[in-house]
């Protein structure tokens, strides 16, 4: 018999005890009895207790081994994690170096193309001076000419204390 199966036997021997007549609540009971049942109970106890002792042991074991796997998952979770949040970083840092990179290439640009315009304006208004000069010539030069009678072509006293430019004495060595 099993550990609760003699228990159950010793329960049902005391309840059919009958009990002493001015004992104070006091039982007589089949001694024989109980003792068989405490003694298959003593057998009994030493594999009961082996098998719980085996599953308890077990037990330990499945919990260190899940706990084990736990902290190893745990750790390769975070290392992940970190990871990611490491490559996150590096990625938003690129982003701020590229944003930094093209603010300048595009404010260089624009000073670039502010100095080619000045340049150009300037070479443009030179440009514009020599012809109205070369014109003012060319027209003084055309009125001596139209009136040969009249006082020599001089150069106005304007175009004398203007410099005159390369292509301008070329125009009058020829003439």
């Amino acid at each position: 018999m099993t550990i609760r199966e003699n228990l159950d036997l010793i329960d049902d021997i005391l309840d059919a005890a009958w009990t002493v007549p001015l004992s104070g609540g006091r039982c007589v009971v089949d001694i024989e009895k109980i003792r068989e049942a405490l003694d298959d109970i003593r057998l009994n106890m030493p594999g009961e207790l082996k098998q719980a002792r085996m599953i308890v042991d077990d037990r330990k074991i499945i919990i260190d081994d899940a706990r084990k796997e736990a902290e190893s998952k745990l750790k390769i979770a975070e290392e992940r994690a970190k990871k990611l949040v490491d490559t996150s970083e590096i990625v938003k840092q690129s982003q701020q170096r590229a944003k930094e990179i093209l603010s300048q290439a595009n404010a260089q640009s624009r000073e670039l193309k502010r100095a080619a315009n000045e340049y150009v304006e300037n070479i443009l208004k030179n440009a514009e001076e020599l012809l109205l000069n070369s014109l003012q010539e060319i027209k003084t030069t055309r009125q001596a000419v139209r009136k040969p009678s009249a006082v020599p072509a001089v150069p106005s006293p304007e175009i004398k204390n203007e410099p005159q430019t390369p292509a301008a004495s070329d125009d009058t060595s020829k003439e």
